[in-house]
């Protein structure tokens, strides 16, 4: 029987975005199949935590380009980016919460991309007058990527049903965002 690597990438994912400091067995566990399997598909540790990061940044990016987020009213695109996203919330919770991956050039280049596509966003929202302009571009985006880790942690413990989660998203995260006469 074959093993699927990116079954076992999002089973890390589930299991990592809760416990950072679980270890290869567990992760196998979690992903139902042996350690032996687990490291021979990732020598260790480390090559897994990459390989989930860069399978997280994947699904997260293609996820902005499925919101189209450079297009049309920018609170609009907020909802569909919020919508696309909210999905691969684990991931954004892994991401989050894993440091070690901020040493990798290369994954942190991608997150750089990534995030300036999304504070492009709050910034062109500025412009028009819709998202209040003492809140830098770059923070906000940041605020998003925080509230969507919260909402994937949230979802996994229980506190928050997954049909509730988009929703508490757009409305906490544009509830501060929003001018006043937006609002």
């Amino acid at each position: 029987m074959t093993t699927d690597r990116d079954s076992v990438l999002m089973a890390a994912v589930g299991l990592l975005s809760r416990q950072p400091s679980a270890a290869m067995d567990e992760i196998a566990r979690a992903a139902g199949i042996s350690r032996a399997t687990l490291h021979r598909m990732f020598p260790g540790r480390d090559a897994l935590l990459r390989e989930v990061a860069a399978l997280a940044l994947r699904r997260m990016s293609a996820a902005l380009d499925a919101a189209a987020i450079d297009e049309g009213d920018p609170v609009a695109a907020v909802r569909r980016l919020a919508d696309a996203v909210v999905p691969d919330a684990a991931t954004a919770a892994f991401l989050t919460g894993e440091n070690r991956l901020f040493d990798d050039t290369e994954l942190c280049a991608a997150w750089e991309r990534m995030d300036a596509r999304v504070a492009a966003l709050f910034l062109r929202g500025q412009q028009s007058g819709a998202f209040r302009v003492e809140l830098p571009a770059a923070w906000l985006s940041e605020a998003f990527f925080d509230l969507l880790a919260g909402v994937g942690w949230a979802v996994q413990e229980g506190r928050l049903a997954p049909r509730d989660s988009t929703l508490a998203l757009t409305e906490l995260f544009l509830g501060g965002a929003l001018r006043k006469d937006q609002a």
